[in-house]
């Protein structure tokens, strides 16, 4: 059975999705889509429009020259006060990737550009990340959070 090529706006939903758990609030989120969709082309493939997503949330976080931004290596004696930060941020990106979009530890890899047994790792340790936030918070408040429901 042949697979359906999606294009730019089957993967919309997914998209909001994803700047929605990326910011927090449903403003930016849009202010992220829209900025997301004015920098593609319409033939685009749904990996380079996340790859386009990432590049736009990290300018929206405020990482200057976004795609190219040092990333010094663990040993480098100077690191840019912003590395850790953008990988968190990246870690988080590829966490909701893979369980919102599903999509593959391969295609997370290309978008995210880093190696396949890096992805990996994050990927783990993101996750472990993301559910111990959720177990700090007050249950009343994570209730809500998974539910959708808004504070009285």
């Amino acid at each position: 059975m042949p697979t359906m090529m999606k294009t730019p706006l089957d993967v919309m939903d997914d998209l909001y999705t994803l700047a929605y758990w990326m910011t927090g609030v449903e403003m930016s989120a849009n202010e992220l889509v829209n900025a997301t969709y004015l920098s593609t082309d319409i033939d685009a493939s749904p990996k380079d429009l996340f790859r386009i997503f990432r590049i736009c949330y990290l300018e929206w976080c405020g990482f200057e020259g976004a795609p190219g931004f040092p990333d010094s290596g663990r040993h480098s004696k100077v690191r840019h006060p912003g590395a850790l930060r953008r990988r968190f941020a990246d870690m988080k990106l590829s966490v909701l990737l893979s369980e919102i979009c599903g999509l593959k530890h391969q295609d997370i890899s290309e978008i995210i550009g880093m190696p396949v047994e890096i992805l990996r790792s994050r990927l783990s340790w993101g996750r472990k990340l993301l559910v111990g936030t959720l177990r700090m918070m007050p249950p009343v408040e994570r209730n809500l959070m998974l539910t959708g429901e808004k504070l009285p």
